[in-house]
Formats: structure tokens, sequence, C-alpha cells
């Protein structure tokens, strides 16, 4: 089998965390009341929790977590005493639950300080082929 590259900007490509995102949810369960893509450059995808609590993910930063205060598919997601999660820009979804709950805590590897993993003008550095790995459990 070989390596799969996704043309950036292709509605593939945009796709392309949606099948991450979906696998998040599932470990999320019930405390997820709504999700989306939202908005490119980059890539990002908002979990809105029960409460008032939601998550976003982006291709830079990875995972935060605060209070939703607005946003939707076509508006970056604002939220209030956001804190990253850490663990990389693709924690495993499994790994999630946890994640959450240490930074609800204010324990773990939770931190209010924004980390820069890659930028999302570097199409070719290999995280195309890592959310690729998402497409493959999406088709199962």
């Amino acid at each position: 089998m070989g390596v799969k590259h996704v043309e950036p900007y292709t509605d593939e490509w945009r796709h392309q965390p949606a099948l991450y995102a979906r696998r998040v949810v599932e470990a999320l369960g019930d405390e997820v009341e709504d999700w989306w893509q939202g908005p490119c450059d980059p890539r990002t995808v908002t979990v809105r929790l029960t409460g008032d609590d939601a998550l976003v993910w982006d291709e830079e930063s990875g995972w935060r977590r605060g209070r939703f205060r607005g946003g939707d598919r076509d508006t970056p997601t604002v939220l209030a005493d956001a804190r990253y999660l850490g663990g990389g820009l693709l924690l495993a979804p499994e790994r999630l639950p946890a994640a959450v709950a240490d930074a609800r805590a204010g324990v773990g590897n939770s931190t209010a300080w924004r980390p820069c993993y890659r930028s999302y003008r570097h199409y070719s550095d290999g995280f195309d082929i890592a959310l690729n790995a998402y497409a493959a459990y999406a088709d199962v």
C-alpha cells in the first residue's frame, strides 16, 4: 500500500480533520452536544460539550478546552479560559476524555500557553499522511 497524497484545498483535504474528529466524538460519547468543522487556515474542528464547555482542534496547536462563547461553521470558535490539552496534534481519541477531565481540574498536561507543532502552510510535512490514517478507519 502506497502513501496517498491529498492535494491541499481540495474537498478531500478540507474533510480530513472530520474523520479524526468523528473518532474523538465517539470517544467522548454522551458528553458531546454537537460538533462541526470550522474555517480553514488553519483547519479547525469544534466539539460542543454538555454545559458551556467546548473543545477546539486546529492543525497547528492541537486541542484546547474552554467555555464556549461563540462561533459556528463559518466563524472561528471563541473560548473563554482556554487550556491546551497537550499530547501533540493528533492526541489519541481514547485519551481525550481523560485529558478533558484533567484540563477541567487544572492538572495534567493542560496549559494556557499555545503550542505550535507546525504551520498550516507546510503542506508536505507528513501531517496529512497522519490524518489519512483516520480516513482508512472511516472506510472500515
